[in-house]
């Protein structure tokens, strides 16, 4: 079993909101006391209006950078082919310094057919955009250890994804936080399958942090039942996510309430 702390994050999904209400509830989760606040990077909203309101990914995390002061933030997830590997490093290292060493650079290797499609990037397909981010992550590396000044600490990569054959083995290779979905039974297996991948490139499983969501459209989730048992599987992060118009925390602060049972 891990012996990491239990963190608590929100996805704020910078959909159907304007931004004032998206910055008063990334404040009002820090106020609580979640530990990282996410958003996600698309063009379009994921579910409701297809046409409704929203906001670009990285220039909203330059702002949290400047409007929040404790929590971690960081994309769940950055979309691998949306930007160049070399200026995706340099703007994580610009938004690590903004906000004092906060940022987590999450990453993906995309899956949202309409942002391609409207924003012009080649769709291609799920092997070869995989492909495509085994091939930026070592780009992004060696960016940052160019960068002057270099970032204020070692930024943390999240993968997020499932894929056995390859995206676990790039979590294995790049990730300090791996992020995933799914019920138990399934996470199961695929920690299984990431520490064989681990073995193989010769890493150890415990220096990565086992991240899921659990709960997102307003669905509830049970942190006594559901918490316990992930965290017998080793994570110690769990995310919640919530969308505009009204973005409710109600399961967040459920969330945080067992977090800090457990820690009492």
């Amino acid at each position: 079993m891990t012996t990491r702390p239990i963190r608590i994050g929100l996805q704020l999904q910078p959909q159907h909101a304007d931004y004032a209400k998206i910055r008063a509830t990334a404040a009002e989760a820090e106020d609580l006391g979640v530990d990282i606040v996410f958003n996600w990077d698309h063009f379009y909203p994921l579910y409701g209006e297809p046409e409704g309101k929203h906001f670009e990914c990285w220039t909203m995390l330059g702002a949290w950078a400047e409007s929040t002061s404790r929590v971690e933030i960081g994309a769940l997830v950055t979309c691998n082919s949306y930007r160049n590997p070399e200026l995706l490093a340099d703007m994580a290292r610009t938004v690590d310094h903004i906000s004092d060493g906060r940022l987590i650079l999450g990453i993906g290797s995309g899956w949202f057919e309409k942002d391609y499609a409207e924003y012009g990037y080649e769709f291609g397909t799920a092997g070869s955009r995989l492909d495509d981010l085994a091939e930026s992550l070592p780009r992004i590396e060696a960016r940052l250890g160019k960068l002057n000044p270099a970032p204020t600490r070692k930024i943390p990569v999240l993968i997020g994804g499932g894929g056995e054959k390859k995206t676990l083995r790039l979590v294995a290779k790049h990730a300090d936080i791996w992020h995933s979905f799914g019920d138990p039974e399934v996470l199961a297996r695929k920690v299984d399958i990431l520490r064989g991948h681990c073995e193989a490139v010769g890493r150890d499983p415990a220096e990565i942090e086992v991240s899921c969501g659990v709960g997102s459209r307003g669905s509830a989730t049970d942190p006594e039942e559901l918490g316990a048992q992930l965290r017998k599987l080793g994570v110690s992060l769990f995310t919640v996510g919530a969308g505009g118009p009204d973005y409710d925390l109600g399961n967040l602060r459920k969330w945080i309430a067992w977090r800090d049972a457990q820690e009492s």
